[in-house]
């Protein structure tokens, strides 16, 4: 089995898709207009992916990314829980529709933004293809020192420490790096080598002692996207072991994650005996989550499903973007100051020492008085859409996220160009899985000026001083890749979408 990277998605496959989720729906007592509603989200979030030009272009994960997570995801796994769609919601109707008003001017951000896109990648393919396994392992020497810098060492706003960890993506280029070397070095028939497999340790254990969900699941997109762009060949075994993976990362390190932050310290060594004395016992770490997740549920009352659902109630922000949409409903719209907050924001704190830390979603529930005020730091996610609405009702949703949307698009676009032709996109298509559902649209502005730093940062390394460290490590490579083998994508050229083998589907 091949994995799939598509430019597009069969528009037929989407509506018998969002059919037989329509049915569902109605069958399980949800209303007409809901239904069409949902519908109609992922008919029009289809089309808005393939005016993207699908994962080939950083827009189109973009809308993925903030479609399926944000939206769909919850309202499939209701649908398989047989619960109304628009039950436990305060104002279902109105939340749809603001989902379906968002789609639509993602829409129109992504088809103005491909006509403002420049024709040629500006960061292009400037890594030299003799030298991706020499600036793999760079990238892997350099991942693993600053990580380890980060971690060991106190790093307040300002410092060199801090600015490094914001613009730090050498390990995930590692990951990326290294997995298309293999596959096109074996001609397709592995995918990990030494570099990719200590990366990929590095990155997890990163993750592991900082409690972080995105640190964990990181190395394995990493992986799924770099082999997905060369349409990797899977075996069952494969298969089989990637499902186990994640169901243990769902079952028990989601939960760890979440119960482990309640206990972490500012200090390297106190996080990692707490991670070492969790993970000794992750069944009781999986119990102690439970009983923590319904109390939340009984204080914040935002659970979409009936009964606690671990990851799921993760993987969907219909909930929270409710509760959101219906505050703004009884309060009234709060104005655009977030998003000039937002803005101001993306000054240096080496300019700024004193700069603010703005947290929107901590904001907002203190709003809403869900947290107490001495809480600073905690905050919920909502995703952009939400954010839009409650800034600036229909003309948040329709008028400024499109414009804030088409921004992004052009950016990213305009350097990366067809993410399968060099592995900028690929980190970014990284980046993008995280903040497009859950980001808001101060996430949107702050990718304008740091996450485009760390891009042309990584690039500029990646291209000129990671090879030059690899090349001390481990000596010039003496592997040549052979030009025959007939595996599509980075770093050379792929064939035209009408030839590509299996994409359209």
């Amino acid at each position: 089995m091949r994995l799939p990277f598509p430019e597009r998605i069969s528009l037929l496959h989407a509506i018998s898709f969002a059919g037989l989720l329509a049915i569902a729906q109605l069958v399980e007592g949800t209303s007409a207009l809901f239904t069409l509603c949902s519908f109609l989200f992922i008919l029009i979030a289809t089309i808005t992916f393939n005016a993207a030009g699908g994962f080939s272009r950083t827009s189109g994960s973009y809308v993925f990314f903030y479609a399926v997570l944000g939206v769909i995801v919850g309202l499939c796994w209701k649908a398989i829980l047989g619960e109304p769609a628009d039950s436990n919601l305060s104002v279902p109707l109105l939340t749809i529709a603001v989902y379906v008003g968002g789609i639509s001017a993602m829409f129109v951000a992504v088809y103005l933004g491909r006509k403002l896109t420049t024709k040629r990648a500006l960061l292009g393919d400037m890594l030299a293809e003799a030298n991706v396994q020499n600036a793999t392992i760079g990238c892997m020497v350099t991942g693993i020192l600053i990580s380890f810098l980060t971690m060991a060492f106190a790093h307040p706003n300002g410092s060199v420490l801090s600015a490094l960890q914001q613009l730090d993506r050498f390990l995930p280029m590692a990951i990326i790096l290294g997995v298309s070397y293999q596959i096109r070095k074996s001609g397709g028939t592995s995918s990990v080598n030494l570099p990719v497999l200590i990366s990929f340790v590095a990155l997890f254990i990163t993750g592991v002692i900082s409690f972080s969900k995105e640190g964990m699941i990181t190395p394995f997109l990493c992986w799924i996207v770099a082999a997905c762009s060369l349409r990797y060949r899977v075996s069952g075994y494969q298969i089989v072991g990637g499902i186990l993976a994640g169901v243990f990362i769902f079952r028990f390190l989601v939960p760890y994650s979440q119960y482990g932050r309640d206990f972490q310290t500012k200090s390297f060594s106190g996080n990692f005996n707490t991670a070492v004395s969790l993970l000794s016992n992750l069944s009781y770490v999986r119990e102690q989550y439970a009983a923590v997740s319904e109390d939340s549920r009984d204080v914040v009352a935002w659970s979409y499903y009936d009964t606690p659902q671990g990851f799921f109630d993760r993987l969907q922000m219909i909930a929270p973007d409710d509760s959101l949409i219906a505050f703004t409903e009884q309060r009234g719209a709060f104005g655009l100051l977030p998003l000039a907050l937002s803005f101001e924001d993306l000054v240096p704190h080496v300019f700024w020492p004193n700069k603010p830390t703005i947290i929107s979603g901590n904001f907002y529930m203190h709003e809403m008085g869900t947290i107490s005020e001495e809480d600073t730091s905690t905050g919920i996610s909502f995703t952009p859409t939400g954010e839009a609405y409650h800034l600036a009702r229909w003309t948040g949703v329709l008028v400024v996220a499109p414009i804030l949307w088409m921004i992004l698009f052009i950016i990213f676009d305009s350097l990366c160009g067809d993410v399968r032709k060099s592995p900028w996109g690929l980190v970014v298509l990284v980046v993008f899985s995280h903040a497009a559902p859950e980001g808001l649209l101060s996430s949107v502005i702050y990718m304008y000026f740091y996450t485009t730093c760390m891009v042309v940062l990584t690039a500029l390394s990646v291209s000129y001083i990671m090879p030059l460290i690899g090349t001390m490590l481990a000596g010039p490579e003496g592997l040549a890749l052979r030009r025959e083998r007939p595996i599509r994508g980075f770093p050379r050229r792929i064939a035209s979408s009408s030839r590509a083998e299996g994409i359209g589907s």
